[in-house]
């Protein structure tokens, strides 16, 4: 790769950006314009700059805390990175993000983040999806050496490798993760001989040469175009200023080894080992830059802060299509078991979508543990259909990568106990992705699981967690309870653009329902009237719907008329359906198999009795499950969710009062 005096001259200048940005950011933190944290990149330009040089902007970045320095390599201006740093409204985030959460997608700058690692598996993302589009994009991953101590980088190197994806894996081994010393913390020194156990080439860079950086990752960008998958680059640097503005430095490092360091300067080296340039074009640079930064730090002062009044928008998206709607009644219908109904909705959606691939363990050849993608890999082949390592953190942390980079992933997680393993990308994630990025970055991914106690499951495969969930901003929480239902909801999410956590009650897999032909969709937070009554409102979730429903017919002919209500959604709840119903019955009962304590049968009873407290004529009551873990025997897994007699009297205890 031959290096000319203009390439040269544009490393130097991306090197300058960073550096006399950053110093400004430095004084700007000390004269508390900046609000929060303010992790500076001096001392690494660089490796951003050497990497950025050969990407364009289909091209994605994903980066960690200490991200300036990739986000102005990549093309943010300084003014969109000052002004975010002082919470205004011309900042990258708009104001949201601050120094840790940088957001410009528009040019392949995909997102800072505050939690160490998920860089790595978004970057397999960004891979798979360029991959699936075949578009020749290759993604970037920025982090530190801590990061390479943590089980991100393990499941996100493996994932990269087995599957041969467009993506550079870069480790900017500063010497330190916060204070911790990474010679302490870790047993093998070299990041870069890692990468054989992945079996991906791994190198060792001066991370202050510039020129070196930009010839390895220039090698290692024109490899992953190829298709000939990922690379692993360790760059030896050193950060000289603290880990974060403000914080005490000589606790853990001395002065002397910080000035050791300054010495080694990637700017004032490049400039000295560049003969054939005249120092006047760098110092002409150096001026330019200079007036670019202090003019930005001007505009960024004067921007406006963000207007109060979206503090809340973008939680969820506001792209979302319309809905089909079902049929009307006179539509013919047919007997489908739960199953069949999402393979259905899985099958025609990913018949007419190209970008929808299903990730999860044996849901390839074999179909998934239970059924759920059955004859689709014959129809779509291994990269949308694909089988995974047992890594759910790492494949949930690829899937949100992937929405990034337009694709649409469902992770089928066989139960839904798996998905803790991958809580902290759903939360931190998946969740805030679409606020965070002011809207700009859409995540339509669906994270499906088995949930429920039946079959002796015992206590790894027989949870719920929706309650958990639904207390998670930017999600969605589907738990369908009828066949018709499931293929309406899951349409529903196929085609939306929030996250969605499907929920599937493992003992209503094979119950059956009339369902109407054609296609259509259910709405997110509307709930069904299961049947309609007058006496007393019953809102029961999941298996207890058929429950409930079961005892229905015995108790009207007793005079005990039930109003049975199935949110289908717990995130967004339809409050008011249940409300309208209260006020005709003036009881209501609810029903979960899920522990009471701070679930969703709590919230439920909150709303109503915040909202429609005048219409009760008695206490809402509840009957959850045991709080408990799940036992194994059948003589104990029964005490400990509600039985049909549990059910019945509690009905009949609230009527009587």
């Amino acid at each position: 790769m031959k290096l000319t005096d203009q390439i040269v001259l544009d490393l130097y200048h991306r090197m300058q950006v960073i550096r006399q940005t950053e110093e400004e950011l430095a004084r700007c933190h000390q004269r508390g314009l900046i609000h929060g944290a303010c992790h500076t990149y001096v001392g690494q330009e660089a490796i951003a700059s050497g990497v950025c040089a050969h990407l364009t902007n289909q091209d994605s970045v994903f980066s960690t805390h200490r991200g300036h320095g990739h986000a102005l390599a990549k093309g943010l201006t300084p003014l969109a990175l000052i002004a975010e740093l002082f919470g205004r409204e011309a900042g990258c985030s708009k104001g949201r993000g601050g120094s840790m959460h940088l957001f410009s997608p528009e040019i392949g700058l995909m997102g800072t983040s505050g939690i160490v690692g998920p860089c790595i598996l978004q970057a397999c993302g960004g891979g798979y999806s360029a991959k699936l589009k075949r578009n020749g994009a290759v993604a970037v991953a920025f982090f530190g050496d801590g990061a390479v101590n943590n089980g991100a980088f393990h499941e996100g190197l493996n994932m990269a490798s087995i599957w041969k994806l467009p993506v550079l894996f870069v480790c900017e081994n500063n010497q330190f993760a916060t204070e911790v010393p990474f010679a302490y913390a870790s047993g093998n020194p070299s990041v870069g001989s890692r990468g054989a156990a992945y079996g991906i080439p791994g190198y060792e860079l001066d991370g202050n040469d510039v020129l070196e950086v930009y010839r390895a990752a220039g090698q290692a960008v024109e490899r992953a175009r190829r298709g000939e998958g990922p690379t692993l680059l360790e760059c030896k640097t050193y950060r000289t200023r603290p880990h974060a503005e403000g914080m005490g430095d000589f606790t853990y490092r001395t002065k002397e080894e910080v000035d050791q360091w300054k010495n080694k300067c990637p700017l004032v080296r490049l400039r000295s080992e560049s003969v054939s340039i005249d120092p006047s074009e760098f110092d002409a640079i150096d001026h330019e830059v200079k007036e670019l930064v202090q003019q930005s730090r001007k505009e960024a002062e004067q921007s406006r802060e963000p207007s109060s009044d979206t503090a809340q928008i973008h939680v969820w998206s506001e792209s979302n299509p319309k809905p089909v709607a079902k049929a009307s009644s006179g539509t013919s219908t047919r007997s489908v078991s739960y199953s069949q109904a999402t393979l259905e909705a899985l099958s025609e959606e990913m018949a007419s979508n190209p970008d929808i691939f299903v990730m999860g363990e044996g849901i390839g050849v074999r179909g998934g543990n239970f059924l759920t993608t059955k004859g689709l890999y014959a129809l779509h082949g291994p990269e949308r259909l694909c089988d995974t390592p047992i890594c759910e953190r790492g494949f949930v942390g690829l899937a949100c990568g992937a929405a990034m980079t337009g694709t649409r992933p469902v992770v089928d997680f066989m139960f839904a106990d798996f998905v803790l393993d991958g809580y902290g990308e759903i939360i931190n994630q998946i969740a805030k992705m679409q606020y965070m990025s002011s809207g700009r970055l859409r995540m339509p991914v669906v994270l499906r699981g088995c949930i429920g106690i039946g079959h002796s499951a015992a206590t790894h495969h027989s949870g719920s967690y929706y309650g958990i969930l639904a207390q998670v901003p930017g999600l969605k929480v589907a738990v369908p309870s009828m066949a018709s239902d499931a293929k309406g909801l899951l349409k529903r999410a196929l085609r939306g653009n929030d996250p969605v956590v499907f929920l599937e009650h493992r003992e209503l897999l094979q119950s059956k329902e009339d369902i109407p032909d054609g296609d259509y969709e259910i709405e997110f937070g509307q709930a069904r009237v299961v049947r309609d009554g007058k006496n007393l409102t019953v809102v029961a979730i999941a298996r207890m719907v058929h429950l409930v429903l079961s005892l229905c017919d015995k108790l009207e002919q007793q005079g005990i008329s039930v109003e049975l209500i199935d949110p289908r959604t717990v995130l967004p709840l339809d409050t008011e359906t249940i409300l309208q119903s209260v006020r005709k019955t003036g009881r209501l009962l609810i029903v979960d198999e899920a522990p009471a304590a701070c679930g969703v049968a709590a919230e439920i009873a909150a709303r109503v009795a915040d909202a429609g407290f005048d219409e009760l004529d008695a206490p809402i009551r509840r009957l959850c499950g045991a709080f408990c873990p799940t036992p194994y025997s059948p003589s104990l897994e029964s005490q400990v969710v509600p039985s049909a007699e549990m059910v019945e009297h509690a009905i009949r205890d609230l009527i009587e009062e």
